[in-house]
């Protein structure tokens, strides 16, 4: 069982949280799901969620007004210095959406974007160091930011955090893996030139899932939808869906004896 109770290391994915216009409808749908255990936090907090699996945190959420949609995941990296890691980034052409701000005892946050408009969340852990349990059915399994402007996009990112990249792409597909100090933490490739204009770059997530096919079932029974029907990839079977307020994610059940 993949666990952690110390910080996570700087760059890192670390912690996903679901900005969502029914908070209440979402829990009912990721605790189904995902079998999650929800605590809704007080109102200093502004009500947020903690999801948990075996008493351990493996994602948040929150309620946004629906003028403010549409509700979406967002991808935070870990941060030993915020401050830091927000002023690297505004030299190096990104924009701040939201400066560090402490989050009670909890830690320290920012948003940013990066030249294109891609979001980026920044956590300094305090008391709450992220995602506690990762990579099991349920859980976090990977994360890839999907930019528009390939090069462009590892520049920023090897800038403020100091990636490095294995290419697994070739002519026709741009992809790589990001590593932070030789281990592999998440991907990076290339948005489709297929989707509309107006979809900005993105981190996209993966839940590792049993059966993604059964799985895919149940997000329509349970009132979401499938956005890409299963399908076979080299690192599993995975599909991409969405819960019944549209924020998209993907399923994946990775190959047997992984």
């Amino acid at each position: 069982m993949p666990t952690r109770n110390t910080p996570w290391p700087d760059g890192t994915p670390c912690w996903i949280d679901l900005s969502s216009t029914d908070p209440t409808a979402a829990r009912d749908f990721y605790g189904q799901l995902f079998g999650w255990d929800w605590s809704v936090g007080e109102e200093a907090t502004g009500f947020y969620s903690n999801a948990s699996l075996g008493g351990e945190r493996v994602a948040g959420s929150n309620g946004i007004p629906v003028t403010d949609g549409p509700p979406t995941w967002t991808t935070y990296l870990a941060a030993g210095d915020a401050d830091a890691i927000v002023d690297s980034a505004v030299r190096h052409n990104g924009n701040l959406l939201a400066p560090p701000m402490d989050v009670m005892e909890f830690g320290r946050m920012a948003m940013l974007e990066d030249a294109h408009h891609g979001a980026i969340g920044i956590w300094q852990a305090g008391t709450h160091i992220g995602t506690q349990r990762v990579n099991e059915p349920g859980c976090l399994v990977w994360t890839e930011y999907m930019a528009r402007e390939y090069d462009e996009a590892k520049e920023f990112f090897a800038a403020i955090f100091s990636y490095t990249y294995r290419e697994l792409g070739d002519d026709d597909f741009q992809y790589s893996m990001i590593e932070v100090d030789g281990s592999t933490v998440g991907g990076l490739g290339v948005l489709s030139p297929e989707m509309p204009a107006g979809v900005t770059p993105h981190f996209r997530i993966y839940f590792a899932v049993d059966n993604c096919d059964e799985a895919a079932q149940q997000v329509v029974q349970l009132g979401g939808a499938v956005l890409r029907p299963p399908q076979d990839m080299p690192y599993g079977r995975h599909a991409d869906v969405a819960d019944p307020q549209g924020a998209a994610f993907s399923i994946i059940t990775p190959p047997s004896g992984q």
